[in-house]
């Protein structure tokens, strides 16, 4: 019986979904509702304005004043309304109101696109529960597989020589591109945003002396819990490594066991990938669902910008590295990784994606096991080539927008030494990107806050990096494995 490939499967659903949520948002966007009954004290009546390009509220109290308040881009409200960057912060300081809005203001698109959300959550949650345990096993059937310290030692030297040299390559594509769009400069520039809540900005050093703390985990089996990766990638490495050192019948045992977990593993995991084609088209579902378009518009040359560079570190700088140094054809390569990188895009998550990543690898891309097993977790944590590509054009665009001028290139050069590092010390730490960020735009003199200019479209260009990053950690796999054509001994 026929049966379509799985990555044309994803791909339907993905344009099904699309189109799903599209449809809600141009038909279902927007809605109005007056509330005058079984409102909070004081308060004569309540009308709220919901649009998926933002919300505003019109409270009339019972001495008949008006309070006007707005969630979403300012150039959504009135110029006398109160703001509020988001949902999340309008229920931190009116949790009547917020409540209110929940139950009787959303639009249909927004109830369709929380309930869209909540079905490919699902889909998420079965790949962030297989994600752990095929690490643990995959990771140390890879490292004992390699048969010594010496191999090990070679196989990490490399796969962190192509993770640095590939992520300065993408900082430096940011940096051209974001001097020849110039998106925040004349008639490309946009208004003022509101301020989002302030990251604290720990210093660089601080945030990569935390990494090496997190490689180090007070307790490994709280570790598997949170998860920390960083954490479990390192002592997982860190028992491989001396369970080979103890050799004989030990060795054979703790290899044995890792490689029967790690079938077990893949076998779970092949049967949640059949999966992919609805969860992809649900989370689709939901973000075309609940975007709206004003804030595209506003922020267009800057999105272009990103955009623009994110295509040419994938489509010219990885498939040129995968030519010359793989010796694979990179269509057919991207072909065979097609599933992993639809999936990336539309969670927009790494960790969340790993378990297809390291299934697309060994059996659509023929990369040996003990290889995929190594680069892809340690890439998953480690190398973000299109995160690390998107804050130093992010951080760019900010000082365009600032200081009315471009940053003088010992500025830049700062930025793009800022976001190598922090690419790295990023990792493990909760909300890593705006972290990330907030270092430098500190080393640059920016204020942490004035990242809100950007979250409005943040999910978006947050889908198109997450791919990227994927992209590259399956490029770094497959440049990894042509250095490693000798047979190891085991």
């Amino acid at each position: 019986m026929f049966r379509l490939a799985l990555h044309w499967q994803i791909l339907i659903g993905m344009i099904v979904g699309a189109a799903a949520g599209t449809s809600l948002n141009f038909f279902a966007g927007t809605t109005r509702v007056s509330i005058s009954e079984e409102l909070p004290a004081g308060l004569a009546s309540l009308e709220i304005t919901d649009s998926t390009d933002g919300t505003s509220f019109r409270l009339v109290a019972t001495d008949q004043s008006t309070r006007l308040l707005t969630v979403g881009h300012p150039s959504m409200g009135d110029a006398a309304a109160e703001m509020f960057g988001s949902l999340k912060e309008l229920a931190a300081n009116e949790p009547a109101i917020a409540a209110i809005y929940e139950q009787q203001g959303k639009t249909p698109a927004h109830l369709w696109g929380d309930r869209f959300k909540r079905l490919g959550g699902l889909f998420l949650r079965l790949l962030k529960m297989v994600a752990v345990p095929l690490i643990v096993t995959s990771l140390a059937s890879g490292v004992l597989g390699l048969g010594g310290t010496a191999s090990l030692g070679r196989m990490f030297s490399r796969t962190l020589g192509y993770y640095l040299a590939t992520s300065m390559l993408a900082i430096l594509t940011g940096l051209v591109m974001v001097n020849l769009v110039r998106p925040g400069l004349g008639e490309n520039s946009m208004p003022q945003a509101a301020a989002a809540e302030p990251v604290a900005a720990e210093g660089l050093g601080e945030v990569l002396f935390s990494q090496i703390e997190a490689m180090i985990p007070e307790n490994p089996f709280s570790a598997l819990v949170e998860p920390n990766f960083l954490s479990i990638i390192a002592f997982t490495i860190g028992f491989s490594i001396f369970a080979m050192l103890a050799g004989g019948e030990i060795a054979s045992a703790v290899r044995k066991a890792a490689e029967t977990g790690f079938a077990v593993m893949m076998a779970m995991t092949t049967a949640i990938i059949r999966l992919a084609p609805a969860g992809v088209l649900f989370l689709m579902a939901s973000v075309t669902a609940t975007q709206g378009l004003a804030v595209f518009r506003s922020l267009a040359f800057y999105m272009l910008a990103v955009a623009l560079a994110l295509g040419f570190h994938a489509m010219v700088t990885l498939p040129a590295i995968v030519w010359f140094f793989a010796r694979r054809n990179p269509l057919t390569f991207a072909r065979a990784m097609s599933p992993a990188l639809l999936t990336a895009f539309s969670s927009a998550s790494s960790n969340g994606t790993l378990p297809l990543t390291l299934s697309c690898v060994e059996h659509r891309a023929g990369i040996r096991n003990r290889t995929g097993s190594f680069v892809l977790p340690l890439g998953a944590t480690i190398n973000m080539d299109g995160t690390a590509l998107y804050e130093a054009v992010a951080v760019l665009f900010i000082a365009q927008l600032h200081f009315g001028e471009m940053l003088p290139l010992s500025q830049q050069i700062v930025v793009a030494i800022t976001a190598l590092l922090a690419s790295v010390g990023a990792a493990g730490i909760p909300h890593a990107g705006l972290v990330m960020m907030a270092i430098i735009l500190q080393a640059v003199g920016l204020p942490a806050e004035s990242q809100g200019i950007i979250l409005a479209v943040d999910r978006i260009l947050d889908m198109l990096r997450t791919s990227v990053n994927v992209w590259s950690d399956s490029c770094g796999c497959a440049v990894v494995d042509s250095m490693e054509e000798s047979p190891v001994a085991s």
